[in-house]
């Protein structure tokens, strides 16, 4: 198999942004076909967010390619009938939709979810919203820093110094599209058993929220409000980014079995009074911090990481993003595919985060990719298999009638 364990599923992405393509992507990843219905002239907002722009006119944004390979574009106005009746077309063969318009405003254009059922009682939706469906605030838009700041991100983000600070990813977005394509996952495998469709619902604001882990539960169960900790772990230590003489290293000691090798890197005795076990080198973080660094001043990242390595105590380098992409174990594990775009040419993109195998070896996922497509590149072709679908279907049930 190189077209993926989804090659036999139609999805349609009528999302726009992040969150949404970024779920249809992952379908398209795993196989499926993915066909993205655009607004006329103007297309998904993100074909407009740059610079950086590409290709012969520079009007290709690099932001849209990062959420939108294997896919195909077409062209609908849904304010139009013409437009709305081409999508019930389509919604009648497809088996996946996927929408992120405001609440009520997919309903608004005649998409309830009692005609979606009636248009094809098999069809699995997958909405996503920024604050969630209903509830007081259920309406509002959703942006994805807004979601990290409402959620609480940005307050556990940064240090007590600069104040709450922004991931630096789109993180709301990007796990709330994860979330979305589990979800449709989990409705598809549900469908093989009872037939019938389901509506997939997340958000911003939930899938911001799923991120907290141990600074929920330290509230939850605790009563503990979490507070910055900048580039150091807030119950770990030491576990955090340490200065060398030419930059910065991580490093993770999460047992004492650990901090028994690490100590004696940094020129430290294990059983010291003040930093004993990890409750005790929490208490005292930031005078160990200032102990390790001091170690370090005169040492490159690289002398130290070979000492890290050799003693098994996990580290690594902070790295700038041109050097994760050059570094021979992103390229290792498939995390950079070439496709020919149809305006900007040969290009390299991040490539998909899972990987399937047989036992013996063999890959179960595509071995080629689409480009991004451009703005209604496949409207013509969409539509003419749109017609010879519907046409043969029409002679199968004559020819079964007679």
């Amino acid at each position: 198999m190189t077209e993926g364990p989804l090659k036999d599923l139609l999805v349609l992405d009528l999302s726009r942004a992040l969150a949404g393509p970024i779920a249809a992507m992952m379908l398209g990843d795993l196989g499926a076909r993915v066909i993205k219905i655009e607004t006329p002239g103007r297309g998904d907002d993100s074909r407009s967010w740059g610079p950086p722009f590409v290709g012969p006119d520079r009007d290709q944004s690099s932001y849209f390619m990062s959420a939108n390979r294997n896919k195909e574009s077409i062209e609908l106005d849904l304010k139009s009938e013409a437009g709305r009746h081409a999508l019930r077309r389509l919604i009648a063969r497809a088996d996946v939709l996927i929408e992120n318009f405001r609440p009520g405003a997919f309903d608004r254009l005649g998409f309830t979810a009692t005609k979606l059922e009636e248009l094809n009682p098999r069809l699995i939706t997958l909405s996503i919203t920024g604050f969630g469906h209903d509830g007081p605030e259920g309406t509002r838009a959703g942006y994805d820093q807004i979601a990290q700041g409402e959620a609480g991100l940005m307050a556990l983000t940064g240090t007590t110094e600069s104040g709450p600070t922004r991931i630096g990813v789109p993180i709301a977005d990007v796990l709330a599209g994860v979330h979305g394509a589990a979800g449709v996952s989990a409705a598809l495998a549900g469908r093989a058993s009872t037939g019938r469709g389901s509506i997939v619902r997340t958000s911003l604001l939930a899938a911001a929220i799923s991120a907290h882990t141990f600074h929920g539960t330290k509230w939850t169960v605790a009563g503990q409000v979490a507070q910055p900790s900048g580039n150091h772990h807030p119950q770990i230590a030491p576990y955090g980014s340490f200065r060398c003489s030419d930059g910065f290293i991580q490093i993770a000691v999460g047992s004492e079995a650990i901090w028994a090798k690490f100590a004696p890197i940094a020129e430290l005795s294990a059983s010291d009074p003040r930093f004993t076990n990890n409750v005790d080198r929490v208490a005292h973080r930031d005078e160990l911090i200032a102990v390790i660094e001091a170690s370090f001043a005169a040492r490159t990242r690289e002398a130290v990481l070979a000492d890290l390595t050799a003693a098994g105590v996990p580290a690594g380098a902070i790295r700038t993003i041109d050097e994760v992409y050059e570094w021979e174990q992103t390229r290792s594990q498939g995390l950079l595919i070439d496709v020919e775009h149809a305006l900007a040419g040969a290009v390299q993109l991040p490539g998909p985060s899972v990987r399937m195998e047989s036992a013996t070896g063999e890959t179960l996922l595509r071995t080629a990719h689409q480009p991004p497509p451009v703005l209604g590149q496949h409207t013509q072709s969409v539509l003419e298999w749109l017609d010879a679908e519907e046409n043969a279907t029409e002679y199968e049930l004559s020819r079964i009638g007679n």
